[in-house]
């Protein structure tokens, strides 16, 4: 059975997308801790970064450093911490997340966001990464 990532990355379930190529995509959270929270998640389905093949996570660390460039310019914070958690969806996921401090990074804290606020978080993106001339920018689910 598919997971819930594989099923929004299908276009199943509706999703906020930044990013797709051949290997991961990534989309905003439904629950983010602040504005511009990504999750960067791989096409193949691991449960874990530990069931992930190394170059699956060879390139997410390097579209994990792309994003997070984007969302420093989008959000101008300090940092943009990155989290492998993995508690909530059986599907390898990185949480990318702008920061000022570490009590900013916090994933107990996420609530819940209206879409119009996904929308404008990932509009700030998309434009950091069109200006740094990234074609993989996306806006629609890769597979819909």
């Amino acid at each position: 059975m598919a997971t819930l990532f594989t099923r929004i990355i299908n276009g199943e379930i509706p999703g906020t997308f930044v990013w797709a190529d051949e290997e991961c995509v990534a989309f905003m959270t439904i629950e983010p801790v602040t504005p511009g929270h990504l999750l960067l998640v791989p096409r193949q389905e691991a449960e874990s970064y530990w069931d992930a093949s190394p170059e699956v996570v060879a390139h997410m660390a390097r579209v994990a450093q792309i994003l997070s460039r984007a969302q420093l310019e989008a959000f101008s914070t300090a940092r943009v911490a990155q989290a492998v958690a993995g508690f909530d969806v059986p599907h390898l996921h990185i949480h990318l997340i702008p920061v000022d401090s570490e009590a900013d990074m916090a994933l107990s804290k996420a609530k819940a966001a209206e879409p119009s606020e996904l929308e404008e978080a990932a509009a700030k993106i998309r434009a950091a990464l069109s200006k740094a001339g990234y074609p993989q920018v996306c806006e629609a689910a890769p597979g819909a």
